[in-house]
């Protein structure tokens, strides 16, 4: 059983934005008997703010320095399934949050992203007259840093995630042999 063999560690899931982080993290947890954390609704919660807000006021490294306090607390914590916001991995403090864990890109063509967020007014980096332009660029950046975590998940559009979740738990299994965590 998957949860055996990860033995409390937690489960962090990282990719871009609308990758699905939130709503695979959620079946992940059910699935593992695990508690379920979204870094965003965390800073959300303890600032009163929403992350538009939260960039306006304190700008992005503002907001980044709060999503490293609730990565740093919840990295404390065992048993766990951890969505996080897409640009988590741009600090290396961050990495070593996330290897207390282990780390799962959730990977999607671009394509499939912008189908998820289109009308989507909630994503401060994506308010742009040319959201696709930035989120390929975002992607460009990100890429080799996403590429870090332990397992890589590609998603294709009419995926569910209940169909996600039971992937990762299957590939879990592997990279946790290898490991021998």
């Amino acid at each position: 059983m998957t949860s055996d063999l990860l033995q409390g560690i937690n489960v962090f899931l990282i990719g871009m934005m609308g990758v699905g982080k939130t709503s695979v993290g959620q079946q992940l947890a059910q699935k593992l008997g695990y508690r379920f954390f979204d870094t965003d609704v965390l800073i959300c919660q303890a600032t009163g703010q929403t992350i538009n807000q939260i960039f306006a006021e304190e700008g992005e490294e503002g907001f980044r320095q709060l999503e490293s306090q609730v990565l740093g607390e919840l990295s404390a914590y065992t048993r766990s399934a951890v969505a996080t916001g897409g640009g988590i991995v741009l600090r290396q403090k961050n990495w070593g949050y996330l290897h207390h864990g282990l780390v799962v890109w959730l990977d999607a063509p671009v394509e499939v992203i912008m189908n998820r967020l289109a009308g989507d007014t909630t994503r401060p980096l994506l308010q742009e007259t040319a959201p696709e332009q930035k989120l390929t660029s975002l992607l460009e950046q990100r890429q080799s840093l996403y590429a870090q975590a332990d397992l890589q998940i590609s998603i294709e559009a009419d995926q569910t995630p209940e169909t996600i979740a039971s992937r990762v738990i299957e590939e879990i299994s592997t990279v946790l042999k290898t490991q021998n965590r």
